[in-house]
């Protein structure tokens, strides 16, 4: 009985059976076979509060007159359509009624904020989700292989013994052709890298040795002599680094199988049929004669 007494789901259990009890007294007077309508006055200040966050000032004496009226005769037409069964088989208000559940599950599962280990075994649990990419700072010149044709080799090469000279005081940005691509990218992500120049150029970039001028690297574009300033490995954060978003992920997770719990534990309740069509049904639908 005490480790019962100490299992998370029993406290979620007893946490949902109070809220249902409690909603249902304090709706009670909605079931349509009550005769009795009371607008209490949180109801009013309900109505004054959601006319304000609508219209940005509150409403006039006439105007929450008007707001009392309506929801009179909202409540009304609700009572009577649900003493007539109207509320029955309609795909709308059946999947407005599923998201109150699951409003009312994930409001008792948001109660609980996950623990520094809880947190720390999440992250564990999911490093592709948090993993800080490889990051590369480098340089490009672009040479345009249809413009140059046969000369491409040649030209490559005499650019790099030129880059590459100690006392080289040539300004890189001026050589090579003409493109959109930036001739210097700092710190940039590797995913950033790929958009922009394939994921071919990407793997090269990845290999190429540090301080010095480097090619032909290819792309989707054509080649580039590339130096690599700066190249930094990816990894798996400390938890301080990503707490923020370790938190929101790990808190909608258990979201989602707290959810999963409480609806296997209320399908437990139901015997479910599935009605299987006949096997001369059943290749009629599969198009076989």
């Amino acid at each position: 009985m005490k480790r019962l007494l100490k299992e998370p789901l029993f406290h979620f259990l007893v946490l949902g059976a109070l809220l249902f009890a409690g909603y249902g007294l304090l709706n009670r007077s909605v079931q349509p076979a009550s005769g009795r309508i009371v607008i209490s006055q949180g109801k009013i200040e309900n109505l004054r509060a959601a006319f304000s966050g609508v219209w940005q000032r509150p409403p006039t004496a006439e105007e929450l007159e008007g707001l009392v009226r309506d929801h009179i005769h909202e409540e009304v037409f609700t009572r009577e359509a649900m003493a007539l069964g109207l509320d029955r088989d309609d795909a709308v208000i059946r999947r407005r009624l599923r998201q109150k559940m699951e409003f009312i599950v994930n409001d008792l599962a948001a109660q609980t904020e996950p623990s520094e280990a809880e947190l720390a075994e999440f992250l564990a649990r999911h490093p592709d989700r948090f993993r800080v990419e490889p990051r590369f700072t480098f340089r490009q010149v672009y040479l345009n292989a249809e413009r140059r044709g046969d000369a491409l080799k040649h030209d490559g090469v005499r650019l790099l013994t030129v880059l590459n000279q100690p006392d080289a005081k040539t300004d890189f940005k001026t050589l090579g052709d003409a493109t959109l691509l930036s001739p210097e990218l700092a710190d940039v992500p590797m995913s950033e890298v790929s958009r922009q120049f394939g994921e071919e150029f990407t793997r090269q970039l990845a290999q190429l040795p540090k301080d010095r001028w480097n090619g032909p690297v290819t792309s989707g574009f054509g080649i580039h002599l590339v130096f690599v300033e700066e190249r930094k490995t990816g990894r798996l954060p400390e938890l301080a680094e990503v707490r923020e978003q370790v938190v929101r992920e790990c808190a909608d997770a258990r979201r989602r199988e707290e959810n999963e719990q409480f609806f296997q534990n209320l399908l437990k309740r139901y015997t479910v049929t599935i009605e299987q069509p006949a096997a001369v049904e059943t290749k009629k639908i599969a198009g076989i004669q």
